[in-house]
């Protein structure tokens, strides 16, 4: 009996494996047919980006420059049989040079394992009085990003929350893609996450959205959720500020100075409850 079960799972073996796809890689061949379950896919986030540049510039920065991406998305896509045409500058499988210094809710380097999409915006310039003004997203743009992340998060696996921004991992020295990209409606679209209104208004317990917030209770749940590099100190420092205001450009975007505020506070936690609730 052990030899007619071992004769049969040799069969099985032998039968599985010849009718795997062989890939001639020159010299010898390899053979796919048993896969190990120990394994996970290596793109884990997705990162959106403006280029602060018009089409030829953005193009020329991401071909011939030190940074690239893996997509570009310019001012107005053609279109091809009614599909918007995205330029792809790197394929997916290898490394672009989109995020530099960068962490992310525990890991760094975060361009080992995303993909970037660089969308053709000037971002903002600043006025007489050194008020910024930020540039909107057009509508071709904003139709193309959809399908374009719709795919990538589809065919990659890529978690809601790990579909993100230039300014999260890195809120000290970026601000793209700005106040004005369309976080809310992305997320409506299934592209990344959005807090719950009512847990919000739960969090806020009637306090006005612009009343002063325990500074250290902000850091501590901007951490939480994944900025991973705020300050615990209870002190409104620089650092703090611009990882606030980075925050708010992506959940509260009426008011992006940085300031600890309550409204703030309730968007972080009410995050938290939705995305982080397994995480200590």
């Amino acid at each position: 009996m052990r030899k007619l079960l071992i004769a049969l799972f040799t069969v099985v073996i032998v039968g599985c494996s010849s009718k795997a796809p062989l890939k001639d890689r020159g010299d010898y061949y390899t053979d796919s047919a048993f896969p190990s379950q120990s394994q996970n896919n290596r793109i884990r986030f997705l990162v959106f980006h403006y280029t602060a540049a018009d089409d030829a510039t953005s193009l020329k920065i991401l071909t011939k420059g030190e940074v690239s991406a893996h997509y570009l998305v310019p001012s107005l896509p053609k279109r091809k049989d009614g599909k918007p045409i995205i330029l792809q500058l790197v394929p997916e499988e290898n490394r672009a040079w989109h995020a530099g210094v960068s962490h992310w809710n525990g890991r760094s380097n975060i361009n080992d394992s995303s993909i970037g999409i660089e969308i053709v915006n000037k971002g903002f310039t600043e006025d007489m009085l050194g008020h910024q003004v930020w540039y909107p997203f057009n509508e071709q743009q904003i139709s193309a990003i959809a399908v374009l992340a719709k795919d990538i998060i589809k065919r990659n696996n890529i978690t809601l929350d790990n579909v993100i921004a230039h300014s999260d991992i890195a809120p000290l020295r970026k601000s793209d893609p700005g106040k004005l990209f369309p976080w809310q409606r992305l997320a409506e679209m299934g592209i990344g996450v959005w807090p719950n209104k009512e847990t919000v208004e739960q969090y806020l317990a009637g306090r006005s959205p612009d009343t002063p917030a325990d500074v250290l209770t902000i850091q501590k749940a901007l951490s939480q959720y994944g900025y991973d590099e705020i300050p615990q100190s209870g002190i409104l420092d620089e650092k703090t500020r611009k990882t606030i205001s980075a925050f708010q450009m992506h959940f509260r975007q009426r008011d992006i100075s940085g300031k600890a505020d309550a409204e703030t506070e309730s968007i972080a936690k009410a995050l938290i409850e939705k995305y982080r609730s397994n995480k200590t």
